[in-house]
């Protein structure tokens, strides 16, 4: 199959699809692979170790015209006239935030795999794992810079010092993005307390972490109390393909300390917080009720180094197993099933279907 990895035109997202080892691989398995001039720039990648690895460089137009075009983010309109019937597109999508860009997928008989929705049998997500782990991360980093003072903050260290008490953060959702969230608080001895609606999952947290942790089941009430008590709150909910659930109301935001912080990791899939918006790297914050929203959509975008091979470690299975087979390999694997969000000109996964609305089709119909 020809492969087409084009040049990401998000603002500030740095990230490419596919490091050199990966083309290797693509190319070693008797596939053709043209990487965009300058992909990997932003990433530390130089055009010359592409080559090295067997790629052809080419420009936009030239790998968007592969019969499988790998990439990191969602397309931008200026990237919608590339689509044609048969494409098969591998990226994160999003979809149940992005109603333009699902429509013109479908308009266009688009193929389209999103990384979120390739789930395991056991419920997990590999392709957004570590991207998740990235974001949890560097969403308390982000939290804990706007908490200064001279960044409009309430001048808290979350890690307090002899005499005086720690910053406190809360954390909606435990999942992957929650749990990394939790696991740089506590390395920087935050007082941390976690909210989810899975009581095994706080269990395990709970025996984990022996007590350093305060876990809470999520009702109204509880997150109302926990956001109005908190220097820093992380949302990092996740239902696979939905759009967020909105747990953040604006008189809870209203509840919160002014120079309070709030990081919405969920942003990508509409946000857990109602006064949030997505913000950039260049722009990443804004006020509202003197509490600091931090809403950036590419978070991992700004280790563009580390998160593009955590990312490509995770994609580049899929991706050979595409490549040879093309999306009849969802017949087979039930994984990779839950990946496709559009085909045949409809969409098929259900929590995308259902957030505008309409009944999934069956994917064999699709195929």
């Amino acid at each position: 199959m020809l492969l087409g990895v084009p040049k990401e035109i998000k603002a500030e997202e740095y990230r490419v699809a596919m490091v050199p080892a990966g083309v290797q691989e693509l190319v070693a398995a008797g596939h053709q692979v043209l990487v965009e001039a300058g992909a990997g720039l932003g990433a530390g990648i130089a055009d010359e170790a592409y080559l090295k690895a067997g790629a052809e460089l080419t420009d936009a137009a030239g790998a968007w015209g592969a019969q499988m075009v790998v990439k990191v983010k969602e397309p931008l309109p200026g990237e919608y006239d590339y689509f044609r019937p048969g494409l098969l597109l591998y990226t994160y999508l999003h979809l149940a935030a992005q109603p333009e860009l699902t429509r013109r997928l479908v308009q266009d008989r688009v193929q389209a795999v999103a990384y979120e929705t390739i789930q395991l049998a056991d419920g997990s997500l590999p392709l957004l794992v570590p991207m998740s782990e990235v974001a949890g991360r560097m969403a308390v980093q982000a939290g804990a810079h706007y908490l200064e003072r001279p960044q409009g903050g309430r001048g808290v260290l979350l890690g307090g010092v002899p005499g005086v008490r720690p910053g406190r953060v809360t954390i909606l959702g435990a999942g992957v993005v929650g749990h990394a969230a939790l696991k740089m608080a506590l390395g920087l001895r935050a007082q941390v307390t976690a909210i989810d609606r899975s009581q095994p999952r706080l269990s395990y947290l709970d025996d984990l972490y022996g007590g350093r942790v305060t876990t809470l089941y999520s009702l109204p009430d509880t997150v109302a109390a926990a956001c109005a008590a908190s220097d820093l709150v992380i949302g990092a909910v996740l239902l696979a393909g939905a759009k967020a659930p909105q747990l953040v109301t604006e008189d809870m935001v209203a509840s919160m300390e002014p120079g309070s912080v709030i990081a919405d990791v969920a942003i990508d899939q509409g946000g857990c917080v109602a006064t949030m918006r997505p913000t950039t790297h260049s722009d990443p914050v804004y006020t509202v009720h003197g509490v600091i929203h931090y809403g950036v959509a590419n978070i991992p975008g700004a280790v563009s180094r580390t998160s593009t091979f955590a990312l490509t470690n995770a994609t580049l299975p899929y991706a050979l197993v595409l490549a040879r087979e093309g999306l009849a390999a969802a017949r087979r694997d039930p994984a990779l099933a839950l990946g496709v969000n559009v085909a045949g000109g409809r969409i098929v996964h259900p929590a995308v279907a259902a957030a505008f609305g309409e009944e999934a089709a069956p994917l064999d119909m699709a195929l």
